[in-house]
């Protein structure tokens, strides 16, 4: 399953929240799509939409739902092996 990864257009910056979870899922060995969003917060929208929250990163899965936590949290997820559990979780709460 592929995710993508919502983060800021400073991919060249290997620092910062979008580098450490993006490094996390190189790391990992998990396939992933790049999708730069706005460096202004203002116009951020998507982000607000599907996460409440203006801050990069988020991840979006297969299935549409979204994961956004603190970068460090986000990192230790997916080096835990759990990010594919925070879809289902997602799933699961959009549901109920």
């Amino acid at each position: 399953m592929a995710v993508k990864l919502h983060r800021c257009r400073f991919e060249w910056q290997k620092t910062g929240p979008c580098w450490r979870v993006e490094k996390a899922l190189k790391d990992m060995g998990i396939d992933y799509e790049l999708a730069p969003g706005p460096s202004r917060p203002s116009k951020r929208d998507e982000m607000i939409e599907h996460t409440g929250q203006k801050l990069y990163p988020a991840i979006e899965f297969e299935d549409g739902t979204w994961y956004r936590e603190e970068s460090k949290d986000m990192e230790n997820t997916i080096r835990d092996g759990k990010l594919m559990e925070r879809a289902r979780g997602a799933a699961l709460a959009t549901s109920g």
